[in-house]
């Protein structure tokens, strides 16, 4: 990237907050093909739960070993005692309603599905974060719960690791598991000409274990966009101060796509 193209993209930054009492503890982005850091600003080695981001890996999961076949099936029920926090997950869901959503229940019945030695394996053949798929220490809840608020844990610069792999399909895993992981986390080209994709996550720093933290939610917005030949991955971690209605991860993202994307020279 031109420095000034750079001045523009750190400029951009600077003209969005996320909300107020919020704050953006890391933006970072990377050049797919020379792996270059184009933006890095603020505290991009920090850990925390990868939350609904995983939902990526997993997509990458479900479709590689065949649990999850297109866009629309299995359609799973919801049953009552599955996870519910919001009311739009009371129905029944499949793949991409649940990458929509943010199905927290639909991933566990794939992570179920898939096994622990499995599920363990991928992890580990991606290189995801810590790899640590314990889950809450002497629950023995792992398969269900690593990536919510518990052992599993990633950084910004540990997630655009992921993603450079994942775009350039380095994972080891079937085409038609990049090809449809593609699919349902496509959020459309902008004005701009950028071709976007990516996923929300969210998570209040009481289910992550972090006491007397002066956040209240932490929001993630991670994922890739290509525009011609040129191929970027990106990622915002951001933190509330305060209980704010909707999603954590929803403003990370809305605020990240329009730094990124809504100028044509932004990026």
């Amino acid at each position: 990237m031109k420095p000034a193209c750079l001045f523009v993209v750190a400029a951009a930054f600077a003209a969005f907050p996320a909300t107020p009492h919020a704050e953006t503890i890391c933006s970072i982005v990377e050049d797919v093909a020379s792996g270059k850091t184009l933006l890095k600003q603020g505290d991009c080695d920090r850990k925390l739960s990868p939350a609904s981001t995983f939902k990526l890996a997993l997509s990458l999961m479900g479709y590689d070993s065949h649990v999850l076949l297109d866009e629309s099936k299995p359609v799973w029920p919801y049953v009552k005692g599955y996870s519910d926090w919001s009311t739009t997950w009371e129905d029944s869901a499949g793949p991409r309603l649940w990458m929509e959503k943010s199905i927290v229940w639909y991933s566990q019945r794939l992570t179920e599905a898939l096994g622990p030695a499995k599920f363990q394996s991928y992890v580990q053949q991606f290189g995801y974060g810590n790899r640590d798929v314990s889950g809450n220490p002497g629950k023995h809840d792992g398969l269900t719960h690593a990536w919510l608020g518990s052992s599993l844990k990633i950084s910004p610069v540990e997630q655009l690791v992921f993603l450079r792999k994942l775009v350039r399909r380095e994972l080891g895993v079937s085409d038609i598991a990049y090809d449809m992981t593609a699919k349902i986390a496509d959020y459309g080209v902008w004005q701009s000409g950028w071709h976007t994709f990516g996923k929300t996550g969210a998570m209040p720093a009481s289910r992550i274990g972090i006491r007397n933290d002066r956040y209240k939610m932490y929001g993630w917005f991670v994922g890739w966009a290509s525009k011609g030949d040129r191929k970027i991955v990106f990622a915002r971690l951001i933190g509330e101060e305060q209980k704010i209605p909707g999603s954590a991860g929803k403003r990370a993202r809305d605020a990240i796509l329009a730094d990124l994307f809504s100028k044509p020279d932004g990026i």
